[in-house]
């Protein structure tokens, strides 16, 4: 019965992914992008058009990349997690994990932080279904199975390294604006209409500590450092194309970027992408042989 949860969550989550996505992609109802003032006195451009028209045309354009994303890569991974872990395989099992945190990492953000719209509750539901089928789902991950081909078997200090430096570079990358803005008085770059910074909260809060704890762990030879490191690779591949294409909406869009602005960080996170994908399928790889 418990399976049977995480079996029809997942699937849940699956449908409402593909009608959010394809919507918010493909939905160009509305006008043009227009000025705001916002409530620090700052003039932004609002996107104006489809589901996002509320949403500054930096996020509005850039949440068409992510769904993208989500309907092309995401929803694809999802169903072949859900065959594989009906199946009884401990690879679709950790990979169902991952791409149900990416699922869940992706409509906390929107569930929180982009402006309300008539996908408001299909982002809380989503958010909901996601949650609670990655908690069971990771609590149900056999331990012992990964335990067992930790010896030779699992990447170690390399993969500890990587998920250190990963969350130094987090901690570095969204606390020096946080920080700069507090010594300076004002708000942080690309707040803009919006009230908080829910990506800074999320990734400061859960992310950072998240990879430094897999990294203790791996080095400890504990195998639910294995685990941790899972949801946290797959989160990482999948934001590489997510960067790229949401880049491409936004320049599209007519926000403006410099040169280093649009490479600094697609250039980043390729790298980063790739590298979590060797890992990501070393891992997977290692406990292939486990029904």
């Amino acid at each position: 019965m418990k399976s049977l949860n995480i079996i029809t969550l997942s699937s849940i989550i699956a449908i409402l992914a593909i009608v959010a996505a394809a919507i918010g992609l493909f939905w160009r109802k509305g006008g043009e992008p227009f000025s705001f003032t916002t409530l620090h006195g700052q003039k932004v451009q609002i996107f104006g058009q489809g589901v996002y028209q509320k949403d500054t045309l930096f996020f509005g354009a850039g949440f068409k990349g992510q769904d993208a994303v989500v309907l092309l890569l995401a929803v694809p991974l999802l169903v072949i997690s859900i065959i594989l872990y009906q199946r009884g395989s401990l690879t679709g099992h950790l990979l169902l994990t991952g791409i149900l945190g990416y699922f869940l990492y992706v409509y906390a953000s929107m569930a929180l932080g982009a402006a309300y719209n008539r996908f408001f509750l299909v982002y809380i539901a989503l958010f909901s279904a996601s949650l609670f089928a990655f908690i069971q789902v990771f609590s149900k991950v056999e331990i012992e199975s990964i335990a067992s081909h930790i010896p030779g078997g699992l990447p170690g200090r390399g993969l500890a390294i990587f998920m250190l430096v990963s969350g130094v570079v987090t901690l570095f990358v969204w606390g020096a604006p946080l920080v700069s803005a507090l010594v300076q008085g004002g708000p942080p770059d690309r707040m803009d209409s919006y009230t908080t910074m829910v990506t800074y909260a999320l990734d400061l809060a859960i992310i950072t500590p998240a990879t430094i704890l897999c990294a203790v762990l791996v080095l400890q030879g504990d195998p639910m450092g294995y685990v941790i490191a899972v949801p946290l690779l797959t989160l990482i591949v999948l934001l590489a194309p997510q960067i790229i294409l949401s880049t491409v909406f936004q320049k599209s869009a007519g926000v403006p970027f410099t040169t280093g602005e649009m490479g600094g960080p697609v250039a980043g996170f390729v790298i980063l992408g790739f590298i979590a994908a060797w890992f990501l399928v070393d891992i997977l790889r290692g406990v292939s042989s486990v029904a």
